[in-house]
């Protein structure tokens, strides 16, 4: 059975690399006029071929793979450190406060005359909306972390989460009352968007997951510790307040990086861990880096899809994982027979 299960592990880490080469040429390919390799070539050889393709294309398509990899990984600790299935890496105030912090710099930059949006040209008010959700990501989670006082807790922090959450979300609501020219920006933030991802932004994602997935993964033992209970892993001499609060700084980094380049995308850092676990049970260890290039998969195929499904228009790559992730965790309910 050990056997088994090694080569399990291994099929899926093989599928892994080849379904995301598969999707780089296929990112490559996709374009206005939907996806052909064919188009590429054409393009490629085009007087604005490097352009196209080496600006535009390729920035996205990495930058979609690394935003899913940074939830993938995001999920797979949330789904460890709180011993249950069905955590996601916003459920410690994250994503309610990224939104909010777009919604402050829509709103202030439109009573001041000079709106910006999401798509803005400008290099420095995309980056001020980026900074913007970064900070806010950090600020619902630091707020979570003190309202809990501490990681000693895991239940106390998971309701931290929640509270934080609703409150930012009805700050961001009392700020598009007060001001209904940021309610849009905050639309197409919610629904998330890879469109606007660049060199630039495939650096700090980079950067992020660099940072994040290695102390992962050093604390992968305490997470497979923790699946006996908060008692049997300290009395194996595991030192738990601090090592949840290594770990929620992770799941922190890796969620603002995220959600600050490509707004909210939803279920990806959900599922990724339930297909990995589903195909190749393992302990955390490899449980967390094929969850980050599972979400890295995933999240890079809505994105090819929502550039070539109704081309030359583009759908919300948020919609397309939401539509994805959902209708498989039907499936698995569906399938799972009541005990």
């Amino acid at each position: 059975m050990a056997e088994s299960d090694r080569q399990r592990r291994h099929r899926l880490a093989l599928g892994l690399v080849l379904i995301t080469l598969a999707l780089f040429v296929a990112g490559l390919a996709a374009g206005s006029d939907g996806w052909s390799l064919t188009g590429l070539v054409q393009t490629w050889s085009g007087p604005d071929g490097a352009l196209i393709v080496g600006q535009i294309r390729a920035p996205r398509t990495l930058g979609a793979w690394l935003t899913g990899a940074l939830l993938g990984l995001a999920g797979a600790i949330a789904q460890g450190l709180f011993r249950n299935p069905l955590a996601d890496p916003y459920l410690l105030g994250s994503a309610s406060g990224a939104s909010l912090g777009v919604v402050l710099v829509l709103a202030a930059s439109a009573l001041g005359g000079h709106a910006i949006s999401l798509a803005s040209a400008d290099a420095l008010a995309r980056f001020g909306l980026v900074g913007a959700a970064f900070a806010g990501a950090l600020l619902g989670v630091l707020l979570t972390f003190t309202l809990a006082r501490g990681a000693q807790q895991t239940t106390r922090l998971l309701l931290a989460g929640v509270v934080v959450g609703v409150v930012l979300s009805a700050l961001s609501d009392l700020v598009t009352t007060a001001a209904p020219e940021a309610l849009r920006g905050r639309q197409a933030f919610l629904l998330g968007s890879t469109g606007f991802l660049g060199w630039s932004g495939c650096a700090v994602l980079a950067i992020g997951l660099a940072l994040a997935l290695p102390p992962s993964w050093r604390l992968a033992r305490a997470l497979d510790a923790l699946t006996l209970g908060a008692d049997s892993a300290t009395s194996l001499g595991l030192a738990l307040p601090r090592i949840r609060f290594a770990l929620v700084a992770a799941l922190a980094l890796a969620t603002g990086l995220a959600v600050s380049q490509a707004g909210l995308i939803a279920f990806v850092g959900l599922v990724a861990p339930h297909l990995v676990r589903r195909f190749a049970p393992a302990t955390h260890g490899y449980t967390l880096i094929a969850s980050a290039a599972a979400g890295g998969v995933l999240l890079l195929t809505a994105d090819v899809l929502a550039r070539t499904v109704i081309a030359p228009q583009e759908l919300p790559v948020g919609v397309l994982t939401a539509l994805l992730g959902g209708g498989y965790l039907i499936w698995l309910l569906h399938c799972r027979r009541p005990a």
